[in-house]
């Protein structure tokens, strides 16, 4: 072969790589954003990125465009490494078109997640787009419709995540929101159906874009996103860390990880971590951290329903997902965000076979007319049946309160959980002592006169060392056993390692009807 084929091959590779051109790039690194392919390099292993239909242009002929044409057609597609595992990648170029979404665009990202199914490897979006392609109409929304069945599909067989690096609107938002985990850059990527211009033509409510869908918008108060990085490089390095507790597929175990953290370390602190003042709040975190191999916790939707905790550590190098109320808000009381948040947390690691560990202490379900108009039945359902209909490990701790429909809720024993354990803190009962004695002697505390508050105080002590104790729940064997806080860890350790081969299983079906 003479030489110049191959100097052609290389100028046309050449000429891909520049994307929308130098100074459009400049723009990218002058907003403080990385450009698409730098973002997949800093994803990847160093060297590991092997691209696909980096030659592919488009094919529209209307408005000019045929004499607009990038090789590559503003994205960039193919497969590389993570800590030395497979995945697959796309990344928008917003240098090339503005990043929007044409029809071979649009078949470049259909073609790697294709390729990743049958692969068996996760799939990684970088998304910075205007959208889809003005000139070339039903045909762009065409391709966002084959992208968004291919989420569907996926969903459930290799782990997606997508990153939001820049803006995401109307159709566009539809393929993240499918995905596992949704990772958005603090004041350079936004999220939102219509925009603010709109908005303020229609509804004529005044709103910016960072307000609208920026990224502490969609991690604190929509719950859309589900991390909130400071740049793109941070953002990139967190997919990273969240990748290493996954599994590459349904059919594979989460990877393990050696740890010099000794299985039987106890935490004396755990000890005395629960206050004596049942009304008195504690930080869960601390337990977590506690409990974890050298105290990692990666928090998922760290800034939204802050009174539930979810989120991935390892316990004797094993990965698993973490469910928690938190006292320290709300006093850990389950409303309709924090139980639809750790539905879908629950749901995902059942998915791929995270085994489950849920810490409890909680008071019941918010009262309220917000609440009950909003739902609350139907959204505390969802976190109630996805307990159910798991199948991987599930274990429980119980901390402290245990109370109502909520105890039933949170990975009790009646729901197929196979090791449940409290503190000597704990309180497994139907309501709250003071509660309980308000209702069961109501007619005596009303005639009492004056002796009430002094009958009330009697009445109470009595519930509570009847009722508000773990023990009568261990006699009918509804926890297995009543363990010294300190050793919690070296008990769920053990645990995971008897039910590594757990078999459990659904009944046949097409799919569940889970109360959306």
């Amino acid at each position: 072969m003479s030489e110049k084929p191959l100097e052609e091959m290389r100028q046309r590779y050449a000429e891909a790589r520049k994307g929308g051109g130098e100074e459009r790039i400049a723009k990218q690194h002058a907003a403080g954003k990385l450009s698409a392919r730098e973002r997949v390099e800093a994803l990847l292993d160093p060297g590991s990125f092997q691209e696909y239909d980096a030659l592919v242009v488009h094919r529209n002929h209307d408005f000019g465009m045929s004499d607009k044409k990038i090789p590559g057609d503003g994205v960039i597609t193919g497969h590389g490494r993570v800590d030395g595992r497979p995945i697959f990648v796309f990344a928008q170029d917003f240098t090339v078109f503005g990043g929007s979404l044409s029809e071979t665009f649009a078949a470049k990202i259909c073609k790697v997640m294709d390729q990743a199914m049958k692969a068996g490897a996760p799939v990684i979006g970088l998304n910075d787009s205007g959208g889809a392609r003005i000139q070339e109409g039903v045909v762009s929304l065409a391709g966002y419709a084959d992208i968004f069945l291919r989420n569907t599909l996926t969903s459930g067989v290799v782990p997606q995540i997508s990153a939001i690096m820049g803006p995401c609107a109307g159709g566009a938002v539809y393929s993240p929101a499918i995905t596992d985990f949704t990772v958005m850059v603090r004041d350079s990527s936004y999220m939102f159906i219509t925009g603010p211009d709109v908005i303020k033509e229609v509804t004529h409510e005044e709103v910016t874009k960072e307000a609208l869908g920026g990224a502490m918008t969609h991690n604190s108060q929509s719950g859309v996103a589900h991390f909130a990085a400071d740049d793109d490089r941070d953002a990139l390095l967190l997919i990273r860390e969240l990748l290493s507790f996954l599994p590459s597929n349904n059919m594979e175990d989460p990877p393990l990880r050696p740890t010099d953290d000794p299985e039987d370390r106890a935490d004396e602190e755990l000890n005395s971590i629960v206050p004596d003042n049942p009304n008195q709040p504690y930080d869960i975190t601390r337990v977590i951290h506690s409990i974890a191999d050298d105290g990692g916790f990666l928090e998922v939707h760290e800034h939204y329903a802050k009174n539930i905790v979810v989120g991935f550590a390892r316990l004797g190098g094993r990965p698993v997902g973490i469910v928690a109320n938190q006292p320290a808000v709300l006093a850990g009381v389950l409303d309709i965000d924090a139980s639809v948040k750790g539905a879908r947390f629950v749901r995902f690691c059942d998915c791929f076979n995270i085994p489950l560990i849920t810490f409890e202490d909680v008071p019941g379900f918010l009262p309220g007319t917000d609440q009950e108009y909003g739902g609350i039945i139907r959204h505390g359902a969802k976190l109630l049946y996805a307990f159910a209909e798991a199948t991987v490990p599930k274990l429980t701790v119980i901390t402290r309160k245990a109370y109502g429909g909520a105890y039933c809720v949170m990975a009790s024993k009646h729901i197929r959980t196979d090791l449940n354990l409290a503190w000597p803190s704990a309180e497994i009962a139907v309501m709250g002592s003071e509660g309980a004695v308000q209702i069961v002697y109501r007619r005596d505390l009303n005639e009492a006169g004056d002796k009430a508050d002094e009958l009330r105080r009697e009445k109470v002590d009595e519930y509570r060392e009847k009722f508000a104790n773990p023990y009568v729940a261990a006699e009918r064997g509804y926890i297995e056993g009543v363990v010294e806080p300190a050793q919690t860890r070296t008990r769920l350790i053990a645990a995971l390692r008897l039910l590594k081969n757990k078999r459990d299983e659904n009944p046949p079906r097409k799919h569940g009807n889970i109360p959306l």
